[in-house]
Protein backbone atom coordinates (compact mmCIF):
# COMPACT_ATOMS: atom_id res chain seq x y z
CA UNK A 1 0.00 0.00 0.00
CA UNK A 2 0.98 3.73 -0.79
CA UNK A 3 2.59 5.60 2.03
CA UNK A 4 0.08 8.68 2.85
CA UNK A 5 0.40 11.78 1.85
CA UNK A 6 2.49 13.35 4.69
CA UNK A 7 5.19 9.99 4.86
CA UNK A 8 6.51 10.44 1.33
CA UNK A 9 9.44 7.77 1.09
CA UNK A 10 12.94 9.61 0.40
CA UNK A 11 13.10 6.69 -2.79
CA UNK A 12 10.49 9.18 -4.53
CA UNK A 13 11.40 10.62 -7.49
CA UNK A 14 12.35 14.23 -7.09
CA UNK A 15 10.91 15.93 -10.22
CA UNK A 16 8.41 15.68 -13.15
CA UNK A 17 5.20 14.40 -14.09
CA UNK A 18 3.93 11.06 -14.84
CA UNK A 19 0.76 9.29 -14.84
CA UNK A 20 0.00 6.12 -13.45
CA UNK A 21 -2.96 3.75 -14.42
CA UNK A 22 -4.48 1.90 -11.86
CA UNK A 23 -5.98 -1.26 -12.80
CA UNK A 24 -7.38 -4.65 -11.85
CA UNK A 25 -8.05 -7.99 -13.50
CA UNK A 26 -11.09 -8.26 -15.00
CA UNK A 27 -11.75 -4.60 -15.05
CA UNK A 28 -13.58 -3.85 -18.41
CA UNK A 29 -13.44 -0.05 -18.49
CA UNK A 30 -9.03 -1.07 -18.00
CA UNK A 31 -9.14 -2.94 -21.23
CA UNK A 32 -11.52 -0.50 -23.09
CA UNK A 33 -9.07 1.91 -22.11
CA UNK A 34 -6.34 -0.48 -23.43
CA UNK A 35 -7.98 -0.63 -26.54
CA UNK A 36 -9.18 2.83 -27.06
CA UNK A 37 -6.56 4.77 -25.41
CA UNK A 38 -2.86 2.96 -25.46
CA UNK A 39 -2.50 2.49 -29.08
CA UNK A 40 -1.67 6.11 -29.99
CA UNK A 41 -1.33 7.53 -26.06
CA UNK A 42 2.36 8.51 -26.83
CA UNK A 43 1.22 10.63 -29.63
CA UNK A 44 -0.94 12.92 -28.14
CA UNK A 45 0.42 16.06 -26.64
CA UNK A 46 -0.16 14.76 -22.85
CA UNK A 47 1.31 11.60 -23.83
CA UNK A 48 4.47 13.07 -24.41
CA UNK A 49 4.70 15.15 -21.67
CA UNK A 50 3.50 11.96 -19.29
CA UNK A 51 5.43 9.17 -18.95
CA UNK A 52 2.95 6.03 -18.42
CA UNK A 53 3.06 3.32 -16.07
CA UNK A 54 0.46 0.67 -14.40
CA UNK A 55 0.02 -1.08 -11.08
CA UNK A 56 -2.68 -3.10 -10.29
CA UNK A 57 -4.74 -1.84 -7.35
CA UNK A 58 -3.44 -4.82 -5.17
CA UNK A 59 -0.21 -4.21 -6.08
CA UNK A 60 2.94 -4.23 -5.68
CA UNK A 61 3.00 -0.21 -5.61
CA UNK A 62 6.18 1.64 -6.29
CA UNK A 63 8.35 2.30 -3.04
CA UNK A 64 8.07 5.64 -2.45
CA UNK A 65 4.39 6.41 -3.75
CA UNK A 66 2.80 9.06 -1.69
CA UNK A 67 -1.13 8.91 -2.15
CA UNK A 68 -4.03 11.22 -1.17
CA UNK A 69 -5.98 7.99 -0.72
CA UNK A 70 -5.98 4.64 -1.37
CA UNK A 71 -7.66 4.32 -4.69
CA UNK A 72 -10.60 2.09 -4.61
CA UNK A 73 -11.98 2.30 -8.47
CA UNK A 74 -10.60 0.81 -11.34
CA UNK A 75 -9.47 2.31 -13.54
CA UNK A 76 -7.92 5.34 -11.63
CA UNK A 77 -5.67 7.77 -12.64
CA UNK A 78 -2.96 8.94 -11.00
CA UNK A 79 -0.76 12.59 -11.89
CA UNK A 80 2.22 12.04 -9.88
CA UNK A 81 5.13 14.73 -9.36
CA UNK A 82 8.27 13.52 -8.17
CA UNK A 83 5.92 10.17 -6.58
CA UNK A 84 3.60 12.32 -5.20
CA UNK A 85 -0.16 12.58 -6.01
CA UNK A 86 -1.30 16.14 -7.24
CA UNK A 87 -4.54 14.85 -9.34
CA UNK A 88 -6.40 11.63 -9.76
CA UNK A 89 -9.37 11.24 -12.37
CA UNK A 90 -11.67 7.82 -11.17
CA UNK A 91 -12.82 5.55 -13.83
CA UNK A 92 -13.02 5.63 -17.81
CA UNK A 93 -15.75 7.39 -19.79
CA UNK A 94 -14.56 6.80 -23.23
CA UNK A 95 -12.04 8.83 -25.59
CA UNK A 96 -14.04 11.64 -25.73
CA UNK A 97 -13.95 12.91 -21.66
CA UNK A 98 -10.13 11.04 -20.81
CA UNK A 99 -8.36 13.43 -23.07
CA UNK A 100 -9.95 16.81 -21.89
CA UNK A 101 -9.76 15.28 -18.39
CA UNK A 102 -6.19 14.74 -18.57
CA UNK A 103 -5.33 17.97 -20.20
CA UNK A 104 -7.82 19.89 -18.11
CA UNK A 105 -4.93 18.47 -15.02
CA UNK A 106 -2.48 19.68 -16.65
CA UNK A 107 0.06 22.83 -16.17
CA UNK A 108 -0.15 25.17 -18.51
CA UNK A 109 2.90 26.93 -20.28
Amino acid sequence: MPAPLAEAAPAAPRRGLALMMVERPGCPWCAAWRREILPSYAAQAAGRRLPLSFVSLDGPWPDGLALARAPRVTPTFLLLRGGIEIARIEGYAGPARFWPEIDSLLPRG
